[in-house]
């Protein structure tokens, strides 16, 4: 099974128990989770820092070194033979605890680009431009707890689905576009700010496990 089948059936098979099972109170929890998506589909890394109160829920997270190319370079930069490095994707969130299980966030985030030809080296003498990307988005999460019944360091497994909304309000490019010469189109181009999800969409969900403490 592929690695985006698998990341699927992990999502649906935990909505269901999330939204509808352990019912227990909301209290106060720290935890550290790891991104699956972004080792499997990006070829970098994601942690995350999730702080709960029984009813806030507060995160700091951070990508590194995750790229775009392949299957995840759609639209004009497919067109124009590019590709996506991403030094790194940093920010916070706050939000409200609906159940112990399901919390929605208010997310500023912050993304820095660089992109190149696709099969050239990633150096910045090959460069054709870097910017920074500004997002302000909503993040539904998931917090299960597959073993809590255990009595056993195996209880404070946490798996989290979640799926957010993160919209670009703002870039360091001039009205958030850069024109360039290329020179595998042998033509002017038009490179317009990324969105960081999915098919260059504000869209994207993703799967973390961690450890609660």
């Amino acid at each position: 099974m592929k690695a985006k089948n698998i990341l699927f059936v992990v999502v649906i098979a935990t909505l269901p128990n999330i939204l509808f099972s352990q019912k227990s109170e909301p209290k106060n929890e720290f935890a550290v989770l790891f991104g699956l998506n972004q080792p499997l589909f990006l070829d970098g890394f994601n942690f995350e820092l999730n702080y709960f109160t029984p009813k806030m829920a507060f995160d700091f997270s951070h990508g590194v070194s995750l790229d775009f190319a392949g299957s995840a370079v759609v639209g004009e930069m497919k067109d124009q033979h590019l590709v996506a490095h991403l030094p790194f994707s940093t920010g916070v969130g706050v939000g409200y605890r609906f159940t112990n299980f399901l919390n929605l966030r208010v997310e500023p985030k912050w993304h820095e680009f660089e992109i190149y030809y696709e099969d050239e080296t990633q150096i910045e003498a090959n460069q054709i431009v870097s910017y920074s990307t500004f997002t302000l988005g909503l993040g539904l999460y998931g917090k299960w707890h597959p073993f809590k019944k255990k009595e056993n360091a195996l209880k404070n497994i946490v798996i989290a689905p979640s799926i957010r909304w993160w919209p670009n309000v703002a870039s360091t490019l001039e009205d958030n576009q850069f024109e360039y010469f290329n020179k595998i189109t042998n033509q002017t181009e038009v490179h317009e700010a990324l969105n960081i999800g999915v098919a260059n969409t504000p869209w994207f969900a993703n799967v973390s496990v961690g450890y609660r403490f």
